[in-house]
């Protein structure tokens, strides 16, 4: 894969590391950053020989802190900037790779670096992270998912605190209310991630990736339909496990 203007696109036998590279502007999220990810997303979708993705910024101090606003509230028009969005809808290719994807995150969460964050699988924080939504501040309100994700990853009445007073939590609170599921040292986040997706690499991924479609599309099911989802996926994995011990 080429080389790109925003992203580090790099790929180490079973794990893809994706480094959002606009450490100058804490990784900001523009309209090039997309271009790139749509790119780098839809390659790693299709390679099957990537077992878990890492996602993480590059620098000292952020992860992204968020959308750069230069360009988004000059863009021409609303009609214009939803157009483009879904024409280049990295958050939904997001959702959509079979392969789990942790985020590490340390630094500015903020914004769409939240939102990206939210559209991973795992998520782990140095214990230097600091995340939020700041967009009412400005007069807006998330518009990449976050109003959605957030509540599903927290829970209604956290989600909403978060949105409404823009109030930023760090690392330590991130992981009591289930926003993060661990918390380590700065130094030894990319290791402790790394671990992490070596452990899923190391097990079948078929089973894997059909564990994580059946908790994905089964959070937006009533619980017997969910139930159903999983007992189709479940004869799915058995069928695939008779295939290779025969």
């Amino acid at each position: 894969m080429g080389s790109f203007q925003t992203v580090i696109y790099e790929k180490n036998e079973s794990m893809a590391y994706i480094t959002l590279n606009r450490p100058e502007v804490l990784n900001s999220f523009n309209t090039q950053m997309r271009d790139d990810m749509y790119q780098i997303l839809g390659a790693i979708k299709d390679d099957a020989e990537v077992a878990a993705v890492i996602i993480k910024g590059a620098g000292d101090k952020a992860f992204c802190a968020g959308a750069d606003l230069s360009e988004f509230l000059t863009a021409p028009s609303p009609v214009i900037a939803r157009q483009i969005r879904w024409e280049r809808d990295v958050w939904g290719l997001f959702l959509s790779l079979p392969q789990p994807i942790i985020a590490a995150l340390h630094g500015y969460v903020l914004g769409s670096g939240l939102e990206l964050a939210l559209c991973c699988d795992l998520r782990i924080a140095a214990d230097d992270a600091q995340f939020g939504f700041p967009e009412v501040e400005l007069g807006i309100i998330p518009a990449a998912g976050g109003t959605q994700t957030l509540p599903r990853v927290v829970g209604r009445a956290q989600a909403l605190e978060i949105l409404l007073t823009a109030r930023r939590i760090d690392a330590e609170e991130a992981c009591a209310i289930g926003l993060v599921n661990l918390v380590v040292p700065r130094a030894e986040l990319l290791p402790a991630a790394e671990e992490m997706a070596r452990k899923i690499a190391s097990l079948d991924q078929n089973a894997v990736r059909l564990a994580k479609q059946a908790v994905v599309r089964g959070l937006d099911l009533p619980l017997a339909e969910g139930l159903e989802l999983e007992r189709r996926i479940a004869g799915q994995a058995f069928k695939n496990r008779r295939r290779q011990t025969h």
